[in-house]
């Protein structure tokens, strides 16, 4: 499936782009998020806690608009054209 990820921030600043469509196998929020890590090793560390708990420090992860913390945290189900949006906890408006 394609999914629409957008990142702000430090995040974007790591992967050097705001926008990635991209392709992935990822059936959860959590799955998604490991395998951006394995892909951009700038964000290794950055999304999933190192206990696997949960998000890394106060990383907000949204999904269409909904933080995934307040649906099924690292479980939280994906679907074709979700739009993921990754905020760093230092990152604000």
């Amino acid at each position: 499936m394609q999914l629409e990820c957008i990142f702000f921030g430090p995040f974007r600043e790591a992967i050097d782009e705001k926008t990635v469509h991209y392709e992935t196998e990822a059936q959860t929020a959590g799955d998604l998020l490991r395998e951006l890590e394995s892909t951009y090793p700038e964000l290794e560390g950055r999304l999933v806690a190192d206990d696997e708990s949960g998000l890394a420090g106060e990383t907000v992860v949204t999904k269409n608009k909904r933080n995934v913390t307040h649906i099924d945290g690292l479980e939280t189900e994906l679907e074709e054209t979700d739009v993921i949006r990754l905020v760093p906890s230092v990152y604000g408006g």
